[in-house]
């Protein structure tokens, strides 16, 4: 199984590089690719995205939205060609036959952490115990609400009720929007905030803290999926080949992702 699934990577790469071919002036090839990707890629998607443009020929449409969000898009049948979003939904929207049926291969996966308003003393988060002590002490927090279908936000509000805090935590926990989060702490209505690290790390009017410790640490995978019924198959091959070839690899770990 895993040697199928890694000769299907390769021929996605080699048809992807095919399509790689095509210049930009080819405009009878040249497509519009409609791509739907969970937010924690943002700033990886809009830096590769250029580059993908200017080695296919085609032009591409991004929507962001939470995990959960991008997947409710698929499916109600919004027109989309391409969804990057975690495996769960990935896996969910292939068994509703909503995202076309192929070897999953995950493009990057990243972690949970925890932030402050730039120049803020930074809690200590080095251990499942001072992450408890910083919790308590800690003036407010906020992170996404889970209702949003963020996985930052339903992990960390699973981990505050493991680690038995939560009633604690609960009169001085916000649940945020994603437009609403950083603001919030950047503003120092919150004291900490919680999201995924490469959010994180793209936005300048907050600082990493730090990412949560290992014991405690959960990483959310990220898969694309083709759109059943896409106008654009091929160019819709070739960006999930792009997605997964060594440059976008680089740009990925630049950007916070493993």
């Amino acid at each position: 199984m895993i040697r199928r699934s890694i000769l299907s990577v390769f021929a996605t790469i080699s048809l992807g590089s095919a399509l790689f071919g095509i210049t930009a002036g080819s405009t009878a090839s040249a497509a519009e690719i409609k791509l739907l990707s969970a937010s924690a890629l943002h700033p990886a998607i809009d830096a590769l995205i250029p580059d993908f443009e200017k080695s296919s020929g085609h032009k591409v449409t991004v929507t962001y939205g939470t995990a959960g969000a991008v997947a409710d898009h698929v499916q109600k049948g919004e027109p989309a060609d391409v969804v990057v979003s975690s495996v769960p939904m990935i896996d969910r929207l292939q068994a509703q036959g909503k995202v076309v049926a192929a070897n999953r291969v995950i493009v990057a996966k990243v972690g949970v952490g925890a932030f402050v308003r730039k120049g803020a003393a930074k809690p200590d988060i080095s251990s499942v115990d001072a992450f408890k002590h910083s919790m308590l002490a800690a003036r407010s927090i906020a992170y996404p609400d889970p209702a949003g279908g963020g996985a930052s936000g339903i992990y960390v509000a699973s981990l505050l009720e493991r680690l038995g805090i939560a009633a604690e935590m609960k009169p001085k926990t916000k649940l945020s929007t994603l437009a609403t989060l950083y603001t919030s702490v950047a503003s120092g209505e919150i004291e900490i905030g919680f999201n995924q690290v490469s959010e994180i790390l793209a936005q300048p009017t907050i600082e990493l803290a730090g990412p949560l410790p290992s014991a405690i640490q959960n990483y959310t995978q990220f898969a694309p999926g083709i759109v059943t019924g896409s106008g654009q198959a091929d160019a819709a091959r070739a960006l999930v080949a792009f997605l997964y070839s060594p440059s976008a690899k680089t740009v990925l770990k630049a950007k916070g992702f493993e």
